[in-house]
C-alpha cells in the first residue's frame, strides 16, 4: 500500500476537481477514463518494469517523477489538443479556449460543433490505430491463450504475411464505403492511423533491439547509460499512451476530463504499478490480464469505427472494457491456484 498511497491521494484530489468542474457526469467519465488507461497500460507497466529494474535508483526516481510530468502534460494534455486542432483545423490554444467555454455543440463555431464534424476523421484514425494494436497482439504466438478458440484462430491468421495491415485496410475500405458519409476523409484518416501505428511500432522495435544489451545486462545503468534508458522509456511510454489518448475520444472530447482521467489518475497508477512490479518481481503472475486488455482494445476499436455513423454511449465503451479486464483478472487468479 505504501507504493500506491500517493496515487490514491492524487486520484482523490483529481476526482474532486472533476466533480467541481463537470458534476457527477464528469466524475463518472473521469473514473471510466482512469480504468481505461490503467487497463490498457498493463503491458506498458510490464515493459517499463523490465527496463526500470536495470537502472540505478536515481534514474528510477527520475522516471517516476519527471516522467510523470512528461506523461501527464505531454501525452494527456498537449497531444489530444493537437489531434483536435489538426482534425478540426484550429490551433491547440484555440481548441483549449473553445473547450473551456463549453459551447453548445449545435452552435456553429463552438468546440463541440467543430469536434462533432471532425469526429469521423478522428474515429477513423483512432479506430485503425487501436485495431492494428489489438490484432498485432493476438497474431503473435503466445505461451498462454485466454479465450482459446478465437485466440487460436487469430494466431493462425497471423501466420499470413502482413495479415495485420491487410485486415485493417479491408475493414477501413468497408467502413469508408458503407458507414461514412465522407468516404475520402475517413479513408485518408484511417490510412494515417495505420501508418502511424506501423511507424511507432517499428521505432519501438528498433530501439528495443538497439538497447537490448543495456536492458538485459546485469550491470545497473548509471550516467549516460541511465540517461539513454530514461529517454528510451519515455519514447516507449509515449507509444503506449497513444492508444489510451485515442480511445478517450470515444468517451469524451473534454481536454480537462481527459487530463484528469488519463493523465493524473491513470499515469500515477501506471507509475505505481511499474514500481510495484519492479520491487516485487511478479511481472508475469497474472497471465491472462494482458489478453483481457487487448480484447478491450479490440472491442473499443470496433465501437469507435461504428461511432462514425451511430451514437455510442460512453457507458457502453467503458463498461465493456472493464468487463474484459475483470474477467481476465479472475481467470488469472484461478489459473495461479490451479498451477
Amino acid at each position: 500500500m505504501k507504493i500506491f498511497r500517493g496515487s490514491f491521494i492524487v486520484s482523490l484530489i483529481a476526482l474532486i476537481i472533476a466533480f467541481v468542474y463537470a458534476g457527477w457526469n464528469g466524475l463518472f467519465i473521469t473514473l471510466i477514463l482512469a480504468v481505461l488507461e490503467i487497463s490498457l497500460s498493463m503491458d506498458n507497466a510490464i515493459v517499463n518494469a523490465r527496463i526500470l529494474e536495470r537502472m540505478s535508483s536515481a534514474w528510477q526516481k527520475a522516471f517516476l517523477t519527471l516522467g510523470v510530468l512528461i506523461a501527464v502534460l505531454g501525452m494527456r494534455l498537449i497531444f489530444p489538443l493537437l489531434i483536435v486542432g489538426v482534425s478540426a483545423q484550429i490551433d491547440p490554444i484555440g481548441a483549449l479556449k473553445l473547450a473551456l467555454e463549453k459551447g453548445n455543440p449545435n452552435t456553429v463555431g463552438t468546440y463541440g460543433y467543430i469536434l462533432h464534424h471532425a469526429h469521423p476523421q478522428i474515429a477513423a484514425f483512432g479506430g485503425m490505430f487501436l485495431l492494428m494494436l489489438a490484432l498485432g497482439f493476438f497474431f503473435d504466438e503466445r505461451a498462454h491463450t485466454w479465450l482459446k478458440i478465437p485466440e487460436k484462430i487469430l494466431q493462425r491468421i497471423g501466420n499470413f504475411p502482413a495479415a495485420n495491415a491487410i485486415i485493417s485496410i479491408i475493414l477501413l475500405l468497408i467502413t469508408s464505403e458503407f458507414i461514412a458519409k465522407d468516404a475520402h476523409a475517413v479513408l485518408f484518416a484511417g490510412i494515417l492511423g495505420i501508418l502511424t501505428f506501423m511507424l511507432v511500432d517499428g521505432f519501438g522495435e528498433t530501439m528495443s533491439h538497439s538497447k537490448a544489451a543495456n536492458t538485459t545486462s546485469s550491470v545497473v545503468a548509471t550516467g549516460k547509460a541511465g540517461l539513454a534508458l530514461f529517454l528510451y522509456l519515455e519514447v516507449i511510454d509515449a507509444s503506449f499512451s497513444f492508444d489510451g489518448v485515442i480511445g478517450a475520444f470515444a468517451i469524451t472530447a473534454d481536454p480537462i476530463i481527459i487530463l484528469l482521467g488519463l493523465g493524473v489518475i491513470g499515469a500515477m497508477f501506471v507509475r505505481s504499478l511499474t514500481l510495484y512490479l519492479v520491487q516485487k518481481g511478479t511481472l508475469n503472475d497474472l497471465v491472462y490480464l494482458e489478453h483481457g486488455a487487448h480484447w478491450a482494445i479490440l472491442t473499443l476499436a470496433f465501437l469507435i469505427l461504428a461511432s462514425i455513423k451511430w451514437e455510442i454511449g460512453e457507458i457502453v465503451t467503458g463498461l465493456l472494457g472493464a468487463v474484459f479486464i475483470i474477467l481476465s483478472f479472475i481467470s488469472s487468479v484461478i489459473y495461479n491456484r490451479n498451477h
